[in-house]
């Protein structure tokens, strides 16, 4: 019933929206209900997240709900006017409302492109946050009308050449006198301050190319998985190089909208975790399903770019995933060492690959070191060492300290008979390992 009157919203895997080309989060809010007061047959959208965006008004359900089946939104290009809260005694006594009018068709579905009818929406803020600020912000998006904008960025500085020109008016006079002195103390506060001037005028020009080359990145990312799916030539791998490589590309230059705190508020973690749940699962797949929180905080925040994160919130947006359903958790080994690991990755494939890497002649002589089992399984040495730590805290293997350091072996000790430990079974680890040290010797 919601679809017939507002267009669905696509949400990712961990319930977060799939922001348009260009578009941006601003603000958000919890606990908000979305209804028409003058329209019964509009259906009520109970206690959902707001999303403000810089191109449309998005209302997700609960948690207790089924995300994917009501999320919805509203154009920003359709609103046609926001309502300035009303002040009353009885506006006291109940929960901040905002009310703007959006374009709708005979039916009262939502026009994107504008309709004969109009509809007043009402949202309602049960949540302790603040609809002032919440507004504000509604009111600069509706007027910024980024769905219109181009990508040619216009402007021109003739305040400065203005400013140019009495300046070097101003050096032609002479410093004499007090008045000479307080003149030329002038002239640098303004020559400072046209510095200042430039450069911010630079920073924000280079911001802006920043911006362009984000949206280009996502753009051509787009242009690649719909590439991957609807060819069979390798035609456009040649011109753009290997599809990992590309990904791995696209994946250093950074996320669109990145979790603020100044647009999430409160639910700045929870959002966080989200967001980051969505972003570890190509890093995941490369690594084998399982990668260390320290490589992660790396990656995602060169992907922020400026908007960095400090690794309290890293790791309180990572302990936020056994609430969500979501297809990525937070382990810790027994050392202490903390993972993200995808919650299809199983850990008796992975002991599988070292017992075969054991049973190996030159491993049952002398062993393998950490080092050793990373080049097989293809991970970092640390996480190789907790694997095999792992595998010994299953019975599988036996480990060695020297000097040297850690050296792992395959366990025999479950093989032996303690009636009679001479007795060798055939096709046993036990004789395979006699075989390996009778030649070796």
């Amino acid at each position: 019933m919601a679809e017939e009157f507002l267009p669905a919203a696509e949400l990712t895997a961990s319930g977060r929206p799939v922001l348009k080309s260009g578009e941006v989060e601003c603000s958000l809010l919890s606990a908000v209900d979305l209804l028409s007061e003058d329209n019964p047959t509009f259906p009520h959208f109970k206690s959902g997240l707001l999303i403000l965006t810089t191109h449309r008004l998005l209302w997700l359900p609960p948690e207790t709900t089924t995300r994917t089946e009501t999320s919805a939104f509203v154009p920003l290009s359709a609103v046609q006017h926001i309502f300035s809260p009303m002040k009353s005694i009885k506006s006291m006594f109940h929960s901040p409302r905002i009310r703007f009018q959006v374009s709708a068709t005979p039916e009262g579905r939502v026009a994107v492109s504008g309709g004969p009818k109009s509809v007043v929406i009402t949202l309602i803020v049960r949540g302790k946050t603040d609809p002032d600020s919440f507004l504000g912000k509604f009111w600069d998006a509706w007027r910024g009308r980024a769905w219109e904008a181009s990508g040619s960025e216009s402007g021109s500085r003739s305040e400065d050449g203005a400013g140019s020109t009495s300046g070097s008016l101003a050096l032609r006079a002479p410093v004499v006198g007090v008045a000479g002195i307080l003149r030329k103390e002038q002239e640098m506060w303004e020559s400072t301050d046209k510095s200042l001037q430039d450069a911010f005028q630079d920073l924000n020009a280079l911001m802006s190319k920043a911006k362009e080359m984000v949206m280009l990145a996502e753009k051509m990312r787009l242009k690649l998985l719909s590439g991957s799916n609807n060819q069979t030539s390798g035609a456009n791998d040649d011109e753009m190089g290997t599809k990992e490589e590309m990904q791995d590309w696209l994946l250093s230059v950074g996320i669109v909208s990145p979790v603020t705190k100044e647009s999430a508020g409160a639910l700045y973690h929870q959002q966080l975790s989200r967001q980051l749940a969505d972003f570890v699962k190509i890093p995941l797949e490369r690594a084998g399903g399982m990668i260390n929180l320290i490589d992660i905080y790396c990656l995602f925040n060169r992907a922020r770019g400026t908007e960095l994160i400090s690794p309290d919130d890293l790791l309180q947006a990572c302990s936020l995933w056994e609430k969500f359903d979501v297809s990525v958790m937070l382990r810790k080994f027994d050392s202490g060492v903390m993972v993200i690991q995808s919650k299809t990755h199983s850990d008796e494939e992975v002991f599988a690959r070292i017992k075969s890497l054991m049973m190996k002649p030159e491993a049952l002589q002398n062993g393998i070191s950490a080092s050793d089992a990373a080049m097989t399984l293809g991970v970092a040495p640390a996480m190789a060492k907790e694997y095999l730590l792992a595998a010994e805290g299953k019975g599988l293997l036996c480990r060695d300290v020297s000097p040297d350091g850690f050296r792992f072996y395959i366990n025999l000790f479950l093989e032996l008979n303690s009636d009679d430990i001479y007795f060798v079974k055939d096709h046993s680890r036990y004789s395979t390992w006699i075989g390996a040290v009778s030649t070796s010797s």
